[in-house]
Formats: structure tokens, sequence, C-alpha cells
């Protein structure tokens, strides 16, 4: 099927004909789709065939969520009905996400947080230099292969890391299977602008993620070609940049790609990640079948498979010990969402 022209203006903002095929019923009932491109807290700036628009989320829609992840995120694609004057909405509902990058809620809430939704590609930002960090870029890659969105890898700050080509064989020993580049997108630009170019596509989305300081925003406006987005000097003492971006928002380069711009994340806990686990640990997952023991822990058995490679040099230890950091985490997560939902004995006896 095709798009209708009367939604042709949105091909530009990532809408296709799975959203148009979503849309088949609300379409003959007067309301429009608009895609999320900025979140202000209980306000969301939208782009819909009538242009620009600001709107809230209807109370019912609000009412029937079951959590936070169930209401608008950017990037989601949503129903509006348009108030009189055309330049407010209110959002009815939200259509079927194609991916989403999820984390659970910063603290001890049990909650789960969409970061982006309906993203074709994760770059995934970190720095080569001292905030280069292998175990962290475990954890988000994680959480990217359950999103639904194909990830890439971008080790920034090339021009201040001598150890470049050691660092960057050390993230393809974890990422066999993933695109790895390193990049220098302040001191480089058409290097890394001839590197990123092949995933920068008209109409498809592509979210950065990555902790504070690893060059987001640098990288952001040089796909711009403009400072769109403030950008701090490195600091001296630790080669890092300061946290610039304050909010999540979609932005659209020249070429008519997408760009979801996200802050830094200090904390990112994992959500419903179990099959990302195992994808990013496949080699300890495929040695755990030969250990000895089904339930091998791959501490002191006998006939530990795991525990040999290490000692043959050919895993590392700290990899192993993420590993089970990552697993103990989604346990634990599962342990106390399993408790939310069984009431109290207190609660039963009533």
């Amino acid at each position: 099927m095709s798009v209708a022209p009367e939604r042709a203006s949105l091909l530009t903002w990532g809408w296709n004909e799975h959203f148009e095929d979503l849309f088949r019923v609300q379409a003959t009932e007067g309301l429009l789709p608009g895609r999320v491109v900025l979140e202000f807290n209980q306000f969301f700036r939208l782009q819909t065939p009538l242009g620009e628009i600001l709107a809230e989320v209807a109370g019912r829609l609000k009412h029937e969520a079951a959590s936070r992840a169930e209401l608008p995120a950017v990037g989601d694609w949503v129903v509006i009905r348009p108030v009189a004057s055309g330049q407010n909405a209110t959002i009815t509902a939200l259509l079927s996400r194609q991916s989403r990058f999820t984390r659970k809620v910063k603290g001890t809430k049990t909650d789960e947080q969409v970061i982006a939704a309906n993203v074709d590609t994760v770059f995934l930002v970190t720095s080569l230099n001292q905030d280069f960090n292998p175990r962290r870029l475990e954890r988000y890659l994680s959480i990217a292969r359950e999103s639904g969105a194909a990830p890439v890898i971008l080790l920034t700050k090339a021009d201040l890391c001598p150890e470049t080509p050691d660092r960057l064989a050390e993230i393809r020993t974890i990422a066999p299977d993933l695109p790895v580049h390193a990049i220098s997108a302040l001191h480089n630009r058409a290097e890394c602008l001839s590197t990123v170019s092949p995933y920068l596509l008209s109409g498809r989305t592509i979210a950065l993620i990555g902790s504070s300081g690893v060059g987001k925003s640098t990288l952001l406006n040089q796909l711009l070609g403009e400072d769109r987005q403030i950008v701090n000097r490195v600091r001296e003492s630790d080669d890092r940049g300061l946290h610039t971006t304050r909010h999540r928002e979609l932005i659209r380069l020249p070429n008519n790609c997408l760009i979801i711009d996200t802050p830094g994340m200090r904390e990112i806990q994992l959500w419903e990640t179990d099959d990302g686990v195992e994808t990013t640990f496949e080699d300890i997952e495929q040695l755990a079948r030969s250990c000895r023991f089904s339930d091998c822990q791959h501490l002191r058995e006998p006939g530990c498979a795991v525990r040999a490679s290490i000692e043959n040099g050919e895993l590392a230890a700290a990899r192993l010990e993420n590993y089970r950091k990552l697993r103990s985490e989604l346990q634990q997560l599962a342990e106390r969402r399993r408790d939310r939902r069984t009431p109290s004995r207190r609660s039963s006896r009533r």
C-alpha cells in the first residue's frame, strides 16, 4: 500500500507504510498522526500534517496506561485530535512501536522508561580516552540488542588516544558481529562523516546513546553542519567533555535522516534484557554449554569450561564478572516485579 497524499509530508519524519496501515481506522475518524520530537514534562512537541503542534495526553489514555512506558516518548507516532485553533492537540492513542530503547527508571522504583522509540539504528557512543570502559559498553549493548534496532558502536576522540588500535581491537572482541568505528568528530570531520554517512538514510531514525561527555553533541553538530548543540571544552584533568544535552529530541538532518539526541546517562539499569545479555555474552553462553555441570556457576566447580578459558587467556575475567553482575541484576529485577504483582498477605486476608 502507499501513503495517503495528506500524510506525504510526514515521510521525511519517518512515516512509512507500516504506520499508514496502523492508522487506517483513525484516518476515517477525522484524527491525525504526529511524531513526538520533544517532551516537556506533561506536553509534547509533534510533527504533524498541519506542521508543528504542541499536544498533551488525553486523561483516558493516562488512566488506561499500565505504566509510564505505555505513554508517548520521543520518536513515537501518536494519534491526535486537534483543537479548534489547529495549533494544539490532544493525544488520544499511541501507534504500536517498531522498536524501543528502554531501561529501568533511575533509583529504587521498579518501572520501565522508554528512552527512544521507533529507532532503526542505535549509535552506541563511547570515548577512547580516559573514559574508555568496555564493561559499561557491554551493558549498553545488552539493552540495544533487545531494542529491535541495529546497534553500531562509535568510539570517539580517537585523536586523544594513542592506544586506539588496541582499544578498537578489544571492542571488536566483545562485539564481533557489529560495526565498530573509531572517529574524531571534532578534529577530523571529513573522515568522521565518511564513516557514518552510510547509516544516514532519508526517513531512517538513529538514536545517539552514551554516557555524559563522550562527544554525542559534537558528533550531532558535525552531522548538522552547524553548532546547534552547545559543546563544552574537554576537561584537561580527565579528557572528558562536560554534560551538555538536557533533554531527548528528534532532529532532522539536511538529508532527512532523523537523529534522536539523548542526555548522557549516568545510570542505566537493565529492563527485560535477557535475550540481549545472552547475545552480548554469547561467547560465555557457548562455553557454559561445555561445563561438566549444567548449573555451573563458573566459580570453583570442576570441569568448568568458562574458568578454563580464563586460565588460558582466551576470556577476560572482568568480562565474566560483568556477565555475572548483569545476570544478577536481571534476577533481582524479576523478583521485585514479581513481588509488586503479588498481593501482600495482609491484603489477601481482607
